[in-house]
Formats: C-alpha cells, structure tokens, sequence
C-alpha cells in the first residue's frame, strides 16, 4: 500500500467518524424527508407542531424558571450537612432532593454515598424518588400531575429507603473508597468549536425567543386560533412550529457527539460557568428530541396501521404498568421520556406513567453502574418494588 493510500484510508475514516459521532443529525433530517412526503406531511406537521408549541416552549419556560431559582440558592452543602445527620434524615432528604427535577440531586447522593457520607438507603430512596429529565415534562405538560409524581416520589422513596435501611447496614455494598471517584461522578466534557458554537447558538435562540415562544403556546393552550387572530395564512403556526423544531433539533445534533448508549439517552454535559439559557436550551432539546420521536412514531403508526393506538395499548391492560417499569429499568432519561411522552399523547394509562417514573433512574444510574455496580443494581432493583406496588394499585383502584 502506497502513502497515498494510507492518506486516503486515514481520510476516509476520519469522515466516518465525523459523519457517525453527528448521527444524531438522522432526526431532524428523516422529519424533514417526512415533511416532504405528501401522504404524511399533515400527520408529520401536526405531530411537529404539537411537540414545539405544547411541550417544548412550556418546558423551555420551566427550565428558565428552574435555573432561576437555582442559581438564588446555593444550598447544596447546607442540605448535604443536614441529611448527614441520621441515617432517618438522609433518606427524607435524599427521597426530596430526587423528586425534584432533573438528574442532579440523584447523582449528587449517589456520589456521597461512594463517598461514604449517606448510608445505602439514602441511595435507594433518591432512585426511587427520582423521574429525571421527565419530570420536566409533565410538570410542563400536565402541572398536577407533574406535582402528583413529585410527592408520590417523596412517599414512595422515603418509604423504600427506610424498609432498605432496617434491612441493611449503611454501608451496604459500597466499593472501596477512590481517590478519583469525585471526578468520576463529576459531567464535564470538553466540547469542539463546533459544539460550542451550536450551544451558545442554542441558548440566543431561547433567550430572543422564549416569552413570544411562551406567550404563543399559552393562547394555543385557551384555544386561541393563532392564524385567525393574526390573519395568518392557513397553518402558517403549525409550519412555524415545524421549522422551529427542525432548527432546535439540528442545534441539538451539532452540540455532542454519540459515541455510546449514554451518549444517547443521557443530557448533555453542562459546566457551572454556562449561561442559564444555555443549560434551559440544552435540556429543553433533548427533552424534545425524545417527545418528537414518541409523538411522530405515534401518529405514523395510527397512520398506517388505521388502528386507534391508544385503545389497543389500553387493551394489554394488565401488562402495561409492567412493561413501563420495564422501561424504566433502562439507564438513562431518553428511554423514559418517550413514556412520558406517550402518556401525555393519551396512549399509555397513568398506571404505567406510576410503574415508569418509580422505576426510573435516570442519568444517575450510569456514574453509580462505574464506580458501584453491585450497589447499583441491587438499588435499582429496590426501587422496582414500590414501582410495581404503586403502579398496580393505581391500577386495580381505578383502571381495571
């Protein structure tokens, strides 16, 4: 083989590289070849419009005020010395700090406990509290029901933990101490100009457009017919929405590379020195990445299958709080938004949105599998249990 050779082998692989770490790009350009197609562009369009304009604005405001919030108060640590307490006090806070949105405060305990500064029922009770970045989208979504996990979390976490901690010793499981496991269960990333650039991108894009964004989706939400108000052409809004989730997707796609499974169903790495906007967009994408996937492959399958989806979903029965604890088994958020996202297309029954969120892990079970696997598993296979109790006695009392 000559040098030239070797050159253009080396070229070569350097663009599959290039072209495999940006395969999240597959999404907003199969939505876009779907557009194109005539027979499927109004289920496509619909489908598009309804993930920007009734879930993505919404959470995007959610987030905003999150972060606020947030950034006011700086109580980590204050909260981490009063959990530290008791072994009763760490499993109250810890089931608290998981039921609130997002992934930070299950990684944050998951951390101590490696660490050895919460007990093994600390941990038990922040994955089962936790429902990770689908919180955020059924608090957008659906606020009491949103708020009604939240709580449900809480009960179902610290009831969990304290059965766990009469079970076992506090430090149950946990692997020798790591002079790097801090590092380890930190998320920091190094990111290409590139993805800088898509990530600033991302957070102007909210910063200009979130209170028009907002203020159009809360009128949408009174059904306020937004062409006729503003004397619009016919479904100008919806191809608004559409155009505006592709460029949010495109954004998205641009701003990691997937390498891995965790790549693909975990949030995207965020330093504490970014802007607000920036982490409310990051988030708010990969949320509605997933929400778009679920909402799309929905109507598609009532499209071409001339089945009502929901109906026939609702037809299992028995087995659906099941296969949403399944689900939730999985590591990761992507997995369990596309649930949440089918619950609140009214496909899935509450039940298994229950089995689901208890079940659910979320990005705090991938650094916790590294650096604890044993404690992990057996801690998700805990929070299992009150998935299944919950699930199905939600389900016996008011669905069967």
């Amino acid at each position: 083989m000559t040098v030239s050779d070797l050159l253009i082998l080396k070229s070569s692989k350097r663009q599959d590289h290039l072209s495999l770490s940006h395969r999240r790009l597959i999404l907003p350009l199969s939505l876009f070849a779907l557009l194109s197609v005539d027979d499927l562009r109004s289920v496509v369009l619909t489908a598009m419009a309804d993930s920007f304009w009734a879930v993505a604005c919404y959470v995007a405001a959610t987030l905003a005020i999150y972060h606020s919030l947030a950034g006011l108060f700086n109580g980590q640590h204050a909260i981490s010395k009063l959990y530290q307490q008791s072994s009763v006090s760490q499993i109250l806070f810890a089931a608290i700090l998981g039921a609130l949105p997002g992934c930070g405060g299950a990684i944050i305990v998951s951390s101590q406990f490696i660490q050895g500064k919460v007990g093994f029922a600390a941990m038990v009770a922040v994955l089962t509290a936790t429902m990770g970045d689908a919180a955020f989208l059924l608090l957008a979504s659906s606020p009491q029901v949103g708020l009604a996990m939240m709580v449900l979390g809480i009960v179902a976490g610290t009831l969990t933990g304290l059965v766990v901690n009469w079970l076992h010793r506090s430090d149950f499981l946990r692997p020798i101490p790591r002079t790097n496991t801090g590092k380890a269960l930190t998320k920091t990333s190094a990111h290409s100009p590139m993805q800088r650039c898509a990530i600033n991108a991302q957070g102007w894009f909210w910063q200009l457009l979130i209170i028009p964004c907002a203020s159009v989706a809360i009128l949408m939400s009174w059904q306020v017919d937004i062409n006729a108000l503003f004397a619009l052409p016919e479904h100008s809004i919806e191809w608004l929405g559409a155009g505006l989730t592709l460029v949010t997707l495109t954004l998205w796609a641009l701003s990691k590379p997937v390498d891995n499974y965790q790549s693909s169903v975990s949030e995207d790495c965020k330093s504490h020195c970014q802007h607000p906007m920036q982490k409310v967009a990051q988030d708010t994408h990969f949320i509605s990445a997933w929400v778009v996937i679920a909402f799309v492959s929905f109507e598609l399958l009532n499209h071409y299958s001339q089945l009502d989806i929901a109906s026939a979903l609702n037809g299992w029965g028995a087995w659906l709080p099941l296969a949403g604890l399944a689900i939730g088994l999985l590591p990761g958020c992507g997995p369990q938004m596309l649930v949440t996202g089918l619950y609140l297309s009214g496909a899935l029954p509450l039940s298994t949105q229950i089995a689901n969120g208890l079940a659910n892990d979320g990005d705090a079970l991938f650094p916790a599998l590294a650096m604890a696997p044993k404690a992990a598993l057996v801690a998700t296979f805990y929070s299992a249990l009150p998935a299944l109790l919950f699930g199905y006695g939600y389900y016996l009392l008011f669905e069967f």
